[in-house]
């Protein structure tokens, strides 16, 4: 796993980091973003055009963050039909357990 979508992206789903990502990895559950880590080719496309600054580099995540790395490998581990390209594949629809309890950081 190369980059890593955290909690700034819960609930705002923006996906500029969609349009920019060159191999089509970052996948859409219900309410936040999801970088497949055997797909990402760490380019860092996606990181620099975030506007809520929601995705770090695995190996400079924040302490508090770093939860969310862990997140999205079972995300794709539990959804295995989410792979080989976003577009094709459409919304997942659904969220890691980590997100039930936990509210966006644009909400108030």
């Amino acid at each position: 796993m190369a980059y890593v979508v955290t909690d700034a992206c819960v609930d705002i789903l923006d996906q500029s980091c969609v349009e920019e990502c060159p191999v089509d990895c970052i996948y859409q559950g219900d309410r936040m973003m999801y970088i497949h880590p055997d797909e990402c080719v760490d380019c860092g496309k996606c990181m620099t055009v975030c506007p809520s600054d929601a995705i770090h580099w695995e190996h400079k995540i924040p302490v508090d963050l770093a939860p969310f790395a862990t997140a999205a490998v079972e995300f794709f581990e539990e959804h295995e039909d989410a792979a080989g390209g976003a577009s094709s594949r459409g919304p997942v629809g659904v969220d890691h357990p980590l997100l039930r309890e936990r509210r966006g950081t644009g909400e108030d």
